[in-house]
């Protein structure tokens, strides 16, 4: 079967020949038909598993995946062949992911039927960027009226955020660039912030970085249309440095998240501030939780591109996304 792999860790991705894999005792084979791509698929192959998951080689990528049940080990109750699903395929040992004509799962791993009326590569963007969105607004507890700030609103996790907190009934402002404005309002959001527009500039001061000027622009303009503070801050994409600043939006009391693991916890806690960072814990349950509400039409699935399996190697790193990419296999 075709399958994009790495030989070790560090190695660049490539197209390869893998054996189909076949399902043992209490496992799901899987013809699939689509793979979401991640961020963590990058990392993955760049190593962040070393020495923390067993891992065969050659490693196969990619986590989010959807296609139909094409055979079943013994012990199987819980799935028959045809039925179409999605899960995260990635159990240990790692290096037998989603981006491959096939794949076998554990039944009691995150895997889940796809609903009647979602495709495969709309089930495919799902597992990752949408069930952490999910968890995010259920660790935040978001009220109606609350205000909310969602660094990064336009790649994959933030897509979905944007949404369901506006489902929630928050007050959304999301970050992004002046040409994406558009479609993160028809997502939800209620104000925009260019964080490509610099802050008028002061001409008794002298920033050396362009990078921390740009990110202030960001939190200057946040505090000058809400004087009082914000309730929850969402950060998606910023370092240590630039998260410490957009915290200093958030008032007592309030909740902070960071998915990028940039968070000083003590002083959040400090600052009377609870949150952190924050890594999803969603499986099969929140999965579903989550099909159903796209089913039913409440969430939009942003697709950003379906590109082939063979195409993987090019698409990862590409750089910002506005919404998911998926690989049709």
């Amino acid at each position: 079967m075709r399958a994009i792999v790495v030989q070790k860790f560090g190695a660049p991705p490539e197209l390869a020949d893998m054996p189909v894999p076949e399902p043992g005792h209490g496992e799901v084979q899987v013809a699939l038909d689509a793979a979401g791509v991640n961020p963590f698929d990058l990392k993955m192959a760049d190593g962040i598993l070393e020495g923390k998951m067993p891992t065969d080689f050659p490693m196969i990528l990619g986590v989010d995946g959807a296609g139909t049940v094409s055979a079943v080990g013994p012990g199987v109750r819980s799935f028959a062949v045809g039925d179409r699903v999605v899960g995260k395929f990635l159990t240990a040992p790692a290096g037998h992911g989603s981006w491959a004509q096939y794949a076998t799962l554990p039944e009691d791993a995150t895997l889940v039927p796809i609903p009647e009326g979602v495709t495969s590569v709309t089930a495919a963007a799902l597992p990752v960027a949408g069930v952490t969105a999910q968890d995010l607004v259920a660790a935040a507890e978001l009220q109606p009226g609350q205000t909310v700030l969602i660094v990064g609103a336009t790649g994959g996790v933030g897509s979905f955020l944007v949404q369901l907190a506006a489902i929630a009934g928050a007050h959304v402002i999301a970050t992004a660039r002046g040409d994406a404005a558009d479609q993160v309002s028809r997502l939800g959001a209620d104000e925009i912030v260019d964080y490509t527009r610099p802050r008028p500039a002061d001409p008794n001061v002298v920033d050396p970085d362009p990078a921390a000027y740009r990110d202030s622009s960001v939190t200057d303009a946040v505090h000058f249309t809400h004087p009082d503070g914000i309730d929850v801050l969402f950060d998606l994409i910023s370092g240590p440095i630039d998260f410490a600043r957009h915290a200093t939006l958030v008032r007592r009391g309030g909740r902070a998240y960071s998915t990028t693991w940039a968070a000083d916890e003590i002083t959040l806690r400090e600052h009377d501030i609870t949150g952190g960072n924050f890594e999803s814990k969603g499986r099969g349950p929140e999965l579903t939780q989550l099909l159903t509400r796209v089913a039913a039409g409440d969430v939009v699935v942003p697709i950003e591109a379906t590109v082939p399996l063979e195409a993987a190697p090019a698409v990862l790193g590409a750089g910002s996304a506005r919404g998911k990419t998926v690989l049709a296999i």
